[in-house]
């Protein structure tokens, strides 16, 4: 059977959502964010866990960055909260690593 390779570009947005996974703290924040709901500040999210407000905003920036959370001003404060159009995708990117479905055209989560 001949594969044929995952494009190149699909196989880089995938690498950076699993990158960006790959810490325990980023996968607690998505978490977290995920079971509350409504928006999150940074200072609300430090709350519930043992670490500190930048390390905190630096694994949110990451988690932005992939397209796994939206960043929301409100007047000084910044709201963070799940972008469920990118995290419903996450396990078929997965399958489709393993090949156990076919790839989907690459897609920015925005």
């Amino acid at each position: 059977m001949d594969v044929v390779p995952l494009d190149r570009e699909l196989a880089e947005t995938y690498a950076s959502w699993f990158r960006a996974l790959a810490d325990p703290t980023r996968v607690q924040l998505l978490a977290i964010l995920s079971a509350h709901g409504e928006p999150l500040s940074v200072g609300e999210l430090t709350a519930r866990l043992p670490i500190g407000q930048s390390t905190v905003s630096h694994h949110l920036a990451a988690l932005v960055a992939v397209g796994f959370v939206h960043v929301r001003r409100q007047g000084t404060s910044s709201l963070y909260s799940v972008n469920p159009r990118c995290v419903e995708r996450f396990p078929s990117a997965a399958d489709v690593v393993m090949g156990r479905r076919p790839p989907e055209p690459a897609q920015a989560c925005g």
